[in-house]
């Protein structure tokens, strides 16, 4: 860099995010702090679209074959979930699920998550997992949008009293 470029660097101030990002662009609303060792890297996001990539680790085995214990599969695919959704304050509230085939040690799962519902705050969530061609799971996610955080909502006035109470 020359000189002159130098000094027009350092005058410029420091851009944001936001100003990198493309237009067309979307960032992650919802689950920031997970762990993408356990769950899963997204390697494309859409609106109502993600596909993500969950690399097996050692830490998933449950036996001495090499089996990865369904869990894992199933946070990784509900990971998937919400991030499609992509809203602040999801939360899962059902799924219906089938894993098809095992998956062992070092197995490399691509999920792929599509909405396919949204009623209001209710969004339904088709998530495929695959191994290389296999299909090896197979899910339906049911989330709903709320409006604060889960662990801060009341479910009724009464309950909220009775937790003031209880805590005061």
């Amino acid at each position: 860099m020359s000189e002159r470029e130098d000094r027009d660097f350092e005058d410029n101030e420091e851009l944001e995010v936001e100003d990198y990002r493309a237009k067309d662009d979307v960032l992650l609303k919802t689950h920031e702090e997970v762990n993408h060792d356990l769950c899963g890297e997204i390697e494309k996001m859409d609106i109502g679209y993600v596909k993500l990539k969950l690399v097996t680790t050692h830490d998933m085995i449950a036996d001495s074959k090499g089996l990865i214990h369904g869990g894992f599969v199933f946070g990784a695919a509900d990971y998937a979930a919400m991030a499609a959704v992509n809203e602040r304050n999801v939360v899962l509230v059902a799924s219906n699920c089938q894993f098809l085939s095992p998956v062992k040690f070092g197995d490399i799962i691509n999920f792929t998550a599509k909405v396919r519902h949204k009623e209001g705050r209710k969004r339904n969530v088709h998530v495929i997992g695959n191994v290389l061609d296999i299909k090896v799971f197979d899910g339906e996610f049911k989330t709903v949008v709320t409006d604060r955080h889960v662990l801060k909502l009341r479910l009724t006035e009464e309950e909220g009293e009775e937790y003031h109470n209880e805590h005061d």
